[in-house]
């Protein structure tokens, strides 16, 4: 399974390049990974399932890689990578060959689809959890797949703020749930649900049914769906009609064995997915735009299916199972082929639509197969679905009498909006003219076909599938009363209740436009308006409270900041618990210590007096020196030689920046005394060396820092620093890293909306003039150049870069790594731009920042995945002993190249921060941009 994960990825990076080379023609290699895992779905189907995987990832802390495909994870990787693949292949033709942003829709795509089968198979609440963003991050990125479009983005935005807030809610209630049951594995939860303490398990199980519920477009949470239809028509097929949605159905899926007997489970699930099925099929008998239409018809449908599913008994079950794989069917080809209509008419609107069924009747006919299915008309599948819905809810109970009723109800609703799809799509209007139909190719008529017979084709096999499915509804407790999938059960009353839902979805077919306006008169509430109005609600108390308590004021901030860490310390060591204190206070071990200390205080002070911005960050650069004497003169030069190095790269970006305010002494007058700042200073001093003190006085555990010799000894390195870095403590630095960079982007974005991709080049005439020819491609007036600084930053620049190298490889056994060396080559850039301004940057880093920044980080990602591709965990650092001639031995391994993509990435944010705050603010001064 991990290999297909690996496959979409892949795909997902190389798909923009194959668009810019092939055009949409892309569309059918890309179609490759949702095909191969479909072929991996059938053969698993085939010789059996469960099919299980693991890798360690942080044993220590029980997390780790877990993957198993049992009865519902292969149909849904059958749902999600079949159609998946047929979705792809219905972009190739769908999107017009000369449409933007078709590499990134591509990438998002196939992305999508690796997120979505990684959730369908993952075994691990946690690892869950991540593919279930993912999904919310793509589909936020295809849902708002075109720029321009104001509902788009509204319609991505809302969709992502709904399911991002569910899936916090499930975050907490697995965390609860995880350390109830003591594991993280979900098969393991299942097969033995926790006992102990009923008040977090079911409070763990509603916040997890939120999550659920939000995600699968169920009441209150059911206005992010419609909205989305401003999607393209291939994203509502495959998001919103065969997978994502789908994610809440099936996580109600599979936790319903082990939670389906707690109130809170049933009591919440089936009550609001029957409010929302009714609901949703009353509103699509007064929807114009087909794809709306479709759409309140798919929440409707979620609703029924969340009412199967948390009814959690083994009878439902079965029936849920085989109305999950009709709806997928007929509603992804429904979506299929209202984009062949779109796209052949130029319209949705089914007041415009006239004529289609002579003009396109294989359209039709395959729009009549699965519209069909989903008003539960035999032969189909969803006849045979809907069969087995009835029967399962015929039990004598009165709670589950009313459920009937209502899915009887619902499932009338169905059979009308369904009649009114057809009739609006494809029937003959009174005094409508034909719509002109322009001809489509076969790539976007065939996929909606194939699903379509699909439905018709899987019915009579429907005792099979079922069959297929008792190792999931075997789980639940009870043994039911023998409901099962086929053309017809042999009970005359589900039969007699189709009818009934059949003649009335016939009878309120008949009355659709009387019925479309009592809809319109009795709709007082529009939740999406509702939504927006706590949106702007939300946003007005955040901009007052803003203003409120952000007044523009850095030293204001700080202030609170100080005083409030001063407050609480002191609070909490007069009204706290109070240990016995003994702590073992050295002063100091060397002599140099206490006059570095004596230095950084009275540099701190000074700073206290000083007014002008250019001097007061020079005093602080001091006190970030004197900081890393104290490194040094501890042992450790890998900490001394990092803080010089930030240090000195801090001091740079400060003056780019302080370059455009006024370098003389501010004439204000400081609103906060000296005595006051100082005095807070001593005292928020004090209050962090107290409680480094009290925290090492209360420590009970055995020191971490022991653990980490020998641990490093086992890694093979002699620099105790690196070791933590880049072997001990790897995924940290991964984390890490990726926390810079964002940081970088986002404080060079704030500064100048940019390209990161921008190329600087060195204009015709700018290396020389006719006194001469300089060393460095300068941009500097000739007043303001200093001949030996540019001959010092040519001729040690190539010496600066091979010192870092020099770092990079020798940071395992001594004093460096890839964050040092990086530093130094960044600060090989700063000296050749100070030296010669932009277009010498240029010069020296001809490779944009966001290249850069992009191969470390992937550098970094491939290297942790190294070791689980072969055989071992993630981030463990395969060695490798070579033998060179006339060099000798080697030792190498993978920590070589997981530092060297630490290195990459940091040459990448530097050169993005001086392109920014340098080169960027350069030449909107000389262009008078910047005043």
């Amino acid at each position: 399974m991990e290999p297909l994960l690996i496959l979409h990825a892949v795909a997902a990076v190389l798909a923009p390049a194959l668009v810019r080379r092939f055009g949409r023609d892309a569309f059918f290699p890309l179609a490759v990974p949702p095909a191969c895992g479909f072929a991996y779905t059938v053969r698993i189907a085939l010789t059996g399932v469960p099919v299980e995987s693991h890798h360690d990832w942080a044993p220590v802390l029980g997390l780790g890689l877990s993957f198993r495909a049992d009865a519902p994870a292969v149909l849904m990787m059958a749902l999600v990578t079949g159609v998946g693949a047929l979705v792809v292949l219905y972009c190739s033709r769908y999107f017009a060959a000369t449409a933007e942003g078709l590499g990134r829709f591509a990438g998002a795509l196939v992305a999508f689809a690796g997120a979505m089968l990684g959730l369908v198979v993952a075994d691990d609440l946690l690892l869950l959890y991540v593919f279930w963003e993912l999904t919310t991050v793509f589909s936020y990125l295809l849902i708002g797949h075109d720029p321009a479009s104001r509902a788009g983005r509204r319609a991505a935005m809302q969709a992502l703020t709904v399911t991002a807030f569910g899936g916090l809610a499930m975050l907490g209630g697995m965390v609860v749930l995880g350390e109830a049951a003591g594991t993280y594995r979900i098969s393991r939860i299942v097969a033995d649900p926790p006992s102990g303490g009923p008040v977090p398990v079911a409070v763990a199980v509603v916040l997890i049914l939120i999550g659920a519920l939000s995600k699968s477009a169920i009441f209150p949470f059911s206005m992010w769906l419609p909205a989305a239809m401003a999607a393209p028509t291939p994203v509502s097929a495959y998001l919103h009609a065969a997978a994502m949605v789908k994610a809440g159905v099936y996580l109600i899926a599979r936790l319903g064995p082990a939670f389906g007997d707690l109130a809170g489970w049933r009591w919440t699930a089936v009550p609001l997915g029957l409010l929302t099925m009714l609901l949703g099929a009353w509103r699509a008998l007064r929807e114009y735009d087909l794809k709306k239409l479709l759409a309140y018809g798919t929440v409707s449908q979620l609703g029924f299916l969340t009412v199967l599913f948390g009814a959690a008994t083994r009878d439902t079950a079965i029936a849920g199972a085989g109305m999950l794989l009709a709806h997928a069917l007929f509603k992804a080809s429904l979506f299929l082929v209202v984009g062949v209509v779109d796209r052949s008419t130029g319209t949705r609107d089914l007041r415009e639509l006239s004529g289609l069924r002579r003009s396109a009747p294989w359209l039709f006919a395959t729009a009549a197969g699965a519209a069909a299915s989903m008003a539960g008309i035999p032969p189909l599948l969803g006849f045979v679905g809907k069969e087995a819905a009835f029967e399962s809810l015929l039990t004598g109970r009165p709670a589950d009498t009313a459920v009937l009723a209502g899915v009887v109800l619902g499932s009338a609703l169905t059979a009308a909006y369904s009649a009114r799809f057809l009739w609006g799509a494809f029937g003959d209007k009174p005094g409508g003219e034909p719509v002109p139909v322009r001809p489509t190719g076969a790539a976007t008529f065939l996929p909606p076909a194939l699903l379509s017979v699909l439905g018709l084709a899987a019915a009579p096999l429907a005792g099979r599938y079922g069959a297929a499915m008792e190792g999931y509804t075997g789980t639940f407790p009870g043994p039911g009363h023998g409901t099962h999938l086929a053309l017809w059960s042999g009970a005359p009353v589900p039969l007699l209740l189709s009818a009934a839902a059949l003649a009335g979805g016939a009878l309120l077919f008949r009355i659709r436009e009387p019925l479309a306006r009592a809809g319109t008169a009795l709709h007082m509430v529009d939740s999406g308006r509702v939504y927006w109005a706590l949106v702007r609600g939300l946003g007005r108390f955040s901009l007052q409270l803003t203003g409120f308590v952000q007044r523009g004021s850095l030293p204001d901030y700080l202030m609170i900041a100080f005083v409030s860490l001063a407050g609480i310390a002191a609070f909490s060591l007069l009204y706290g618990p109070s240990p016995d204190l003994h702590p073992d206070v050295v002063l100091w071990e060397r002599v140099e210590q206490p006059l570095i200390g004596v230095l950084l205080m009275v540099t701190a002070a000074v700073a206290l007096r000083v007014r002008s911005h250019i001097v007061l960050v020079l005093l602080a650069g001091l006190t970030g020196y004197g900081t890393a004497l104290l490194f040094l003169v501890h042992g450790s030069p890998d900490l001394a030689l990092t803080q010089f190095l930030v240090e000195t790269l801090s001091l740079v970006v400060f003056v780019l920046v302080l370059r455009r305010l006024p370098l003389g002494p501010r004439e204000d007058r400081p609103r906060v005394p000296f005595a006051a700042r100082l005095t807070l200073g001593v005292v928020s001093g004090a209050v962090a060396a107290g409680a480094g003190m009290l925290a090492m006085n209360a420590r009970q555990a055995t020191p971490v820092g022991t653990l980490m010799v020998p641990a490093a000894r086992e890694t093979g390195a002699a620099n105790l620093v690196s070791a933590i870095l880049v072997d001990i403590r790897a995924w940290d630095t991964m984390g890490e890293t990726s926390v810079l960079v964002v940081l970088t982007l986002g404080m060079t974005g704030l500064v100048f909306l940019r390209s990161r991709s921008y190329a600087l080049r060195v204009p015709q005439g700018r290396t020389g003039d006719d006194s001469g020819t300089y060393w460095l491609a300068a941009t500097l007036p000739p007043g303001q150049r200093a001949v030996i600084f540019e001959l010092v930053a040519r001729l040690t620049f190539h010496t600066v870069m091979v010192v870092s190298v020099f770092l990079l490889f020798t940071g395992h056994g001594a004093v460096g790594g890839g964050f040092a060396g990086g530093m130094v080559a960044g600060l090989a850039l700063v000296v050749r731009y100070l030296a010669g301004g932009r277009y010498e940057l240029a010069a020296a880093a001809p490779v944009t920042a966001g290249v850069l920044i992009g191969l470390g980080l992937l550098l970094c990602t491939v290297t942790a995945f190294w070791g689980m591709l072969a055989g071992a965990g993630p981030l463990d650092m395969l060695p490798a002993d070579l033998r060179v001639p006339l060099v000798g031995d080697l030792h190498l391994s993978t920590v070589l190249l997981f530092d060297a993509g630490v290195y990459i990435t940091v040459i990448g944010m530097v050169q993005d921060v001086l392109r920014s705050l340098g080169a960027e603010l350069d030449r909107r001064i000389d262009e008078g941009e910047d005043r």
